[in-house]
């Protein structure tokens, strides 16, 4: 992902009293999120920011733009913020998007791999003596 060009202005330059770009407005549109997203009424899958989501099809012809640019994402696993954040939208309109997909068992997703608190005290052990030993 790319990160947002910044306009220079030249001395003696106005700055636009525009305001941000019209792409930028659509995406902030408080409307167009509810199109995309529906009511949000229905029950959410149980996703939090690092379960990871993998598609399992490709999209069909049924799919919104949204889900669809979702399903290609998720060739190889991302997690839910990372998919937040290349779409730019807010991590409940894609928990909705994935809660559809996962209805319709196009996606699976995946809880995070946890790593132990504590180190085996044998592998410890190992590195310690191995340690010793040069």
């Amino acid at each position: 992902m790319t990160p947002p060009q910044r306009q220079r202005r030249t001395p003696g330059q106005e700055p636009s009293a525009a305001g941000p770009s019209s792409e930028e407005g659509e995406l902030r549109n408080p409307e167009r999120l509810f199109v995309i997203g529906g009511d949000g009424s229905g029950a959410r899958a149980d996703i939090d920011l690092v379960t990871l989501i993998v598609a399992r099809a490709d999209p069909p012809v049924s799919a919104t733009p949204e889900q669809a640019a979702l399903l290609r994402l998720c060739a190889a696993p991302l997690s839910v913020a990372e998919l937040s954040a290349y779409l730019s939208l807010p991590f409940s309109v894609v928990t909705v998007l994935l809660t559809d997909l996962l209805t319709a068992e196009l996606v699976q997703a995946r809880a995070p791999i946890v790593r132990q608190k504590v180190a085996d005290r044998s592998l410890l052990e190992a590195v310690m003596h191995g340690l010793q030993k040069l």
